[in-house]
Formats: C-alpha cells, structure tokens, sequence
C-alpha cells in the first residue's frame, strides 16, 4: 500500500528494532507499535491508524479512530490475539533463523 516508501516496517524479532523505538520486544509481540517521526509511540489500532494516515496522506483514519477507538481496539486485540489463524507471510524468526535470539 505504501508506494512512496513513507512507512519503515520492522520485524520486532529483528535486533535492535524493538530498542530502535523505545520499547522491548514483549510490547512489540503485544500489539503492532507506531513510532512517528516526532518519536511518539502508538499501538494496537491507534499504531494502525496512524499508519494509515501516512500512507493516504489524509487524517481521516486517526479522526475515524478517535470516534470509534474502543471497539477498533477490541477488534485489533481479537485479531491479534487470533493471528497465528490468519494466513500469511512466514514468521521473521523462521525465514531469517540467524537473526533472532535462540
């Protein structure tokens, strides 16, 4: 989604990135954290929406957030906590077996 190369993704998995944010990797595995070029942090739904935001270049997402957080988290906290049913790409840990702490 994001063709101009706005956003930054990092596994958390991967050294350093948790600590890159001000944060450690129980927060990053708890919820998806965004770290704005301010250096204020977000997660969960809120991270999401901020994504968004810089990605269709519109505060649209974060004003829809603000007004409808609480069942966006309560969504974002099933979906997180349900992910391992989702398909998807290979976990970092797996593809990159070298980088990640035994």
């Amino acid at each position: 989604m994001d063709r101009r190369g706005r956003i930054a993704v990092r596994p958390y998995q991967e050294p350093g990135a948790p600590e890159s944010i001000g944060t450690d990797a129980a927060t990053c595995a708890d919820a998806v954290q965004w770290c704005g070029p301010d250096g204020h942090r977000l997660a969960g739904a809120a991270a999401v929406s901020a994504v968004l935001d810089t990605v269709t270049g519109t505060p649209i997402p974060s004003a829809l957030y603000r007004v409808t957080a609480p069942v966006q988290e309560r969504v974002y906290r099933w979906v997180a906590d349900h992910r391992s049913r989702f398909p998807g790409m290979t976990p970092y840990c797996q593809s990159h077996p070298g980088s990640c702490a035994r």
